[in-house]
């Protein structure tokens, strides 16, 4: 049985240190608007694609990716079939596929 001592005291310090971070999270929020700066969520876009001298291919057999330059493709050991994830322009696609 569990015990009820100070249950109505537990959940009244709960109660208070929740308000207290609603309170901060509300403050932060307006210093923030009012100084028009973003919050910690809002950055600057990062780059996640591969470089433009690099082409990607993944093997699902395998489950890894390779990069190799272009106009290769990776090793033709079997299963061959890797996958190019890197857009490339239609131009030079059929460079790469064959």
């Amino acid at each position: 049985m569990a015990r009820r001592g100070h249950y109505g005291f537990e959940r009244r310090r709960k109660d208070d240190i929740r308000k207290a971070k609603q309170e901060a999270k509300k403050q932060r929020k307006a210093e923030r608007s009012e100084s028009g700066d973003g919050g910690p969520e809002i950055g600057e876009m990062q780059d996640t694609g591969a470089r433009a001298d690099v082409r990607e291919w993944f093997s699902p057999s395998r489950t890894r990716t390779v990069a190799c330059p272009p106009g290769t493709r990776p090793a033709n050991d079997p299963p061959d079939d890797w996958v190019l994830l890197t857009d490339v322009a239609e131009e030079s696609d059929s460079d790469e596929t064959a």
